[in-house]
């Protein structure tokens, strides 16, 4: 493994502090217990937004904190759900009269600490989980995991928020936006978990992994490696089935790496996609591009849909000043 670490137990907060001292301008880093909150304090009455997880997704999700975005993000270790007093410590932090709104991705550890957290806090407060993952079935037995939709759904709470809608109003988009949105990943290569110090599972040079989640699992199978099209053709067919956009329909179509595709590869992946849609009829409205919703090192990308109506498109395009997202501002 060749990393560039100092100690793997000092990991996280030596990135942390390097993060806070690069975006003082923006975010500010609380060390015990772990959280990142904007710098300049919300407007009395606002909703605050919370979300977190476990490192090694970054920008996601301590990226996101800023104006016309998150509030506050909880880190986890890597891979790790943040624990229930870093989301409770966060909570009151930034709480300004408005109530919290907690996003939480859905796997196991964030549902169960954030549920935690709720119970805890004294002040109204409900969540949002995404659950945009299409390579698991609806039915499945701990429901679809949240990934790289899991920006979308933070951003355009993010703009309502900023706007001043009440906490259940924030509450309401949040699962509108995460019905309209589907995502899926496929990966070339494993990830590297420095406490572990080898790839989290192997697969050779000739094949791929279709329906990676972004904590370094496998997906839900291994298939040999094809053109870029032919794996496009994949993703993009599945995601079609979920949202089955109609024809004209306006939608935002982000392609996201997973932290060791060159934007070379992504953008070769976006053009295709587009073609795929634009070919149906569908208006590409909106488009987003890059790493944001990472695994560590792995190599592979996810594709998202979301349909759009006016409202959406309105607040996607709403100003946003984040260390990973800007605009508008």
């Amino acid at each position: 493994m060749k990393k560039f670490i100092n100690s793997i137990d000092t990991l996280l907060d030596e990135s942390l502090l390097g993060f806070a001292k690069a975006h003082a301008d923006i975010i500010q880093f609380n060390a015990q217990p772990h959280f990142v909150r904007r710098i300049n304090p919300p407007k009395s009455g606002k909703v605050a937004l919370i979300s977190g997880g476990g490192s090694g997704h970054e920008p996601l999700h301590t990226g996101f904190v800023g104006a016309g975005m998150l509030d506050a993000a909880c880190p986890g270790q890597i891979f790790t759900s943040p624990t229930p007093d870093q989301m409770l410590a966060a909570a009151q932090a930034v709480e300004s009269g408005g109530g919290v709104l907690f996003i939480v991705k859905n796997y196991a550890g964030d549902v169960m600490n954030f549920e935690i957290a709720a119970e805890l806090l004294d002040c109204p407060n409900a969540s949002v989980l995404v659950s945009d993952d299409v390579s698991l079935p609806k039915a499945h037995s701990t429901g679809r995991r949240g990934v790289a939709g899991t920006l979308i759904v933070e951003k355009i709470i993010g703009a309502a928020a900023e706007k001043g809608a009440d906490l259940a109003t924030c509450k309401k988009l949040g699962d509108k936006v995460n019905n309209v949105t589907a995502s899926m990943g496929v990966a070339l290569s494993s990830c590297t978990v420095p406490a572990l110090g080898r790839p989290t599972f192997d697969i050779s040079d000739t094949e791929m992994e279709m329906g990676v989640g972004i904590h370094g699992e496998r997906g839900h199978e291994t298939l040999p490696l094809t053109s870029a099209t032919e794996i496009v053709e994949h993703l993009t067919g599945m995601i079609d089935d979920e949202i089955k956009p109609e024809k004209h329909q306006p939608v935002l179509l982000h392609v996201n790496g997973f932290g060791a595709t060159p934007l070379m590869e992504l953008y070769l992946i976006y053009d295709l996609a587009a073609q795929y849609w634009e070919r149906r009829g569908i208006t590409i409205a909106r488009s987003l591009v890059g790493n944001y919703t990472t695994s560590i090192d792995m190599a592979g990308c996810s594709i998202t849909l979301s349909a759009l109506d006016e409202e959406l498109l309105e607040l996607w395009d709403a100003p946003v000043h984040t260390a990973a997202l800007r605009w508008g501002c």
